[in-house]
This record gives C-alpha cells, sequence and structure tokens, in this order.
C-alpha cells in the first residue's frame, strides 16, 4: 500500500512538472492595435506555434503603451511601428536590438465627396488643407506609433499642434479600428495603416484619399526585453519568436496574408530601414 502511495505521488508530481513545464512554453509580447485588428496575428501566431510548440499572448495596445510594458517588464517581447521610440527603448537598454520585421504604408482616409478636397500624393499638403477647413478628423491620440506618424505629418505641413489650429480635429484616445468606426460615423478623415484599413468591414462612405506619399512608410520593429533589466523575461523564448518571424518561414507566412488577394505586410527583415 505504501509502495502505491508513493508510486500515485510521483505520478501525480510528474504530471505536476509537465504542466508546468507546458504552461512555461509561453510568452507575452505587447504590440499594436494594427497587427492585431489586421488580422495578421490570426494568421502568424498559429503558424509560430506549429513550428516552435510556443504559444504567444498579446497585449495590443498604442506604440507607446507596448513600449511601457516592455520597460516594467510585464512583456517578453516587443512588436511595434515606431522606429525612433524603438530605438530610444534599445538605447534605454531595455532590449539589446531591435529587428526590423516588415513594412506596410499610412494612408488618409476619408469621405468619398472629399469636401476638403485633399485627394492626392502629398500628406502634409492635405492636413494644410484639413487645417484650413472646418472638416472633421479624428486623431487616435494615443501616443500610438500611428498617432506619432500623424504628428509627424501635421509637423510636416508646418502645423506643430494640429489640437488647436484644426477646427475639426478629434481625439479619441482609442485604437485603430475604433477610430475608424468613429471616422465613419461621422464622415470624418483619418489617418490608418493600410493593414488596418484593408481588415476594416465599417467603411460608410470612407475612401482612400492620399497614398504614395514616401513619408507615408511605415516599418515595423521587434525587440526581446532585456533579461538584465527584467531577470523573469522569458528571453529564451522570447528570441525563438524573433529568429522565427525574421527568418524564411516567418517571413513567407507574412508575405502570405493577403485580403482579396492584397497584401497587407511585406516582409523585409533583413533590409529593413
Amino acid at each position: 500500500m505504501k509502495s502505491l502511495r508513493r508510486s500515485l505521488a510521483a505520478t501525480v508530481l510528474g504530471l505536476a512538472a509537465l504542466t508546468a513545464a507546458a504552461q512555461e512554453r509561453s510568452i507575452v509580447m505587447a504590440s499594436t492595435t494594427s497587427t492585431e485588428q489586421s488580422g495578421l496575428f490570426a494568421h502568424l501566431l498559429p503558424a509560430f506555434k506549429r513550428a516552435t510548440g510556443i504559444d504567444v499572448k498579446v497585449v495590443a495596445v498604442g506604440t507607446g503603451q507596448a513600449l511601457d510594458i516592455g520597460r516594467r517588464g510585464d512583456a517578453d517581447v516587443v512588436f511595434v511601428h515606431d522606429r525612433a521610440a524603438e530605438e530610444t527603448f534599445v538605447a534605454e537598454g531595455f532590449s539589446l536590438a531591435r529587428e526590423p520585421v516588415m513594412y506596410n504604408d499610412f494612408v488618409l482616409v476619408g469621405p468619398k465627396s472629399d469636401p476638403a478636397a485633399v485627394k492626392g500624393k502629398d500628406v502634409a499638403d492635405a492636413l494644410r488643407k484639413l487645417a484650413a477647413g472646418s472638416a472633421p478628423f479624428v486623431s487616435r491620440g494615443d501616443k500610438s506609433g500611428t498617432h506619432a506618424a500623424e504628428l509627424r505629418y501635421w509637423k510636416a505641413a508646418g502645423i506643430e499642434a494640429p489640437a488647436a489650429r484644426a477646427s475639426g480635429y478629434k481625439e479619441c484616445g482609442c485604437g485603430m479600428g475604433p477610430a475608424l468606426n468613429i471616422a465613419s460615423s461621422l464622415d470624418a478623415y483619418a489617418l490608418t495603416d493600410r493593414g488596418t484599413w484593408l481588415n476594416f468591414r465599417n467603411r460608410g462612405q470612407l475612401v482612400v484619399l492620399v497614398e504614395g506619399d514616401s513619408r507615408l512608410f511605415n516599418q515595423y520593429g521587434v525587440m526581446v526585453v532585456n533579461p538584465a533589466r527584467h531577470p523573469h523575461v522569458k528571453k529564451d523564448l522570447a528570441q525563438a519568436f524573433v529568429d522565427w518571424v525574421t527568418g524564411a518561414d516567418g517571413q513567407a507566412t507574412i508575405a502570405g496574408y493577403r485580403i482579396g488577394g492584397e497584401p497587407l505586410f511585406f516582409p523585409n527583415a533583413k533590409s529593413g530601414r
């Protein structure tokens, strides 16, 4: 009887150890709403799990918030799209390296009737026209990569504080999907990454009005959180994700994600700028 009890106890302990090991084969990734709401992760992460057995739990927020999550050590890897902020993150010692992964572009959308007459290729010229009138413009206003890009474009248009200069300017403090929903309901203009736009179904009267400006280039990067700052970070599992997503299989999986035959992201891990 004692032998049986010992055997059962050993079995229970063994199962507990296996369960704990299985649970540890997961990482937390802080990323942007654009990678989540574009549908990319629903396509990409199952392929990664099949290849490695590693689960990825995504916290989808604006880029600024995602980087702050990494700074606190509440994520193992960060996948975002604001190169200047990413390089600062590395310089501060929160990651040892930033790896380019993929790119797409930003587009300015607005009502098909285009009351501000912004249609064209020059994003700065479009924003100057919006500032001169009263047409509504919905900004994410959330310190995301998209919001940071939007503020750069306003600055290029000679406008430092769009909230004060453009009477129709509205900040929602929300993700890309909700911002587009608000713009759709108001027949307003908005800046969006193309990936989220292609996956967005509630367009109403909104169409793409400004695209093709080289300044609208949108690069994504990935970084393992530095375990020297946060020893609990699952460095090896996080690095496995970085190696896979920047390697041949991950890059091919990104290239294979399309909606209506149109790619949402373009892999450029080895040549990303």
